[in-house]
């Protein structure tokens, strides 16, 4: 069993350090992009990570906030966002109409009608990029044979122990196993953190409505653009996300919660080749 863990660790350094290149164009030539930002509540570390998606250095891009109530404490930080960035054009959009069971697709599809551009990232409310990050994410879609981008993300801790753990949990074990599926040829994988995709390709399997009941909302858009016959790419980009659990029943919660999603998708698309099993599902 030590032996077996030894030679798991090996591989997984070596999938850690394999660079992953990929093909795009020069900075200025790419197209213009919609990023959608569902969001829900808000945390002490919301704001700088949605003025990070302000800081972009990308030739054009609108960004689309969308709550589903107006009273939300989130919203006043869009308003704060939408005063320090006037040029940017921030929208916020507020609609409580439910379409699904899935709470943040049917923000999502509430939210399309703003969006300008045909390229999309959907990525989570507490995750924080660098300015890079939408020419990185975005230039693989200029290949007509890839379906959607995504990335890994790594954790970063809130003050105390509880959240640290929870952060090793991602960074040591959650990460490496990502990168060891990649090393092994596996693509079956898609998260929360950042999917881009292009609006066509939305819209051939059916758009956001398709997954409207899906509880790994993430994994099924992944899924259904492989289906279609296109490629997932993992781009080089990792972001961070906020692990904000600072006590152990807190920690357990989100970690049970994460388990029954992964549970909740068929084996045989969890297993990835060599008998890995790595929960794609969305993690936050």
């Amino acid at each position: 069993m030590a032996a077996i863990s030894m030679v798991y660790s090996v591989i997984a350094w070596l999938a850690a350090r394999k660079p992953i290149r990929l093909a795009g164009g020069s900075w200025e030539n790419l197209p213009p992009v919609t990023v959608l930002k569902p969001l829900c509540r808000a945390e002490p570390e919301t704001y700088a990570c949605l003025r990070s998606f302000c800081d972009q250095q990308y030739p054009q891009f609108q960004i689309v906030f969308g709550v589903a109530d107006a009273t939300d404490p989130v919203v006043p930080i869009v308003g704060r966002l939408q005063r320090e960035y006037p040029h940017l054009g921030l929208l916020l959009s507020i609609d409580r109409r439910q379409h699904g069971s899935n709470r943040k697709v049917s923000n999502l599809m509430n939210m399309m009608p703003l969006a300008r551009h045909e390229m999309l990232v959907l990525s989570d409310s507490d995750v924080c990029v660098t300015q890079d990050y939408l020419a990185k994410v975005v230039s693989p879609l200029v290949d007509r044979n890839v379906g959607i981008v995504t990335c890994t993300y790594q954790g970063r801790p809130r003050a105390g122990f509880w959240s640290l753990l929870g952060s090793l949990f991602i960074n040591d074990w959650f990460v490496p196993s990502v990168r060891v599926a990649a090393f092994s040829g596996s693509r079956s994988f898609a998260f929360g953190a950042t999917i881009a995709i292009r609006g066509e390709v939305l819209a051939s399997i059916g758009g956001f409505k398709s997954i409207a009941n899906q509880l790994a909302d993430d994994f099924r858009l992944g899924e259904l653009t492989r289906r279609a016959g296109l490629r997932t790419v993992l781009s080089d980009v990792v972001v961070e996300t906020v692990v904000s659990e600072i006590i152990f029943t807190e920690l357990v919660q989100h970690e049970l919660r994460w388990l029954r999603t992964t549970r909740a998708i068929p084996l045989s698309v969890q297993l990835l080749p060599g008998g890995l099993s790595v929960g794609f599902s969305q993690r936050f």
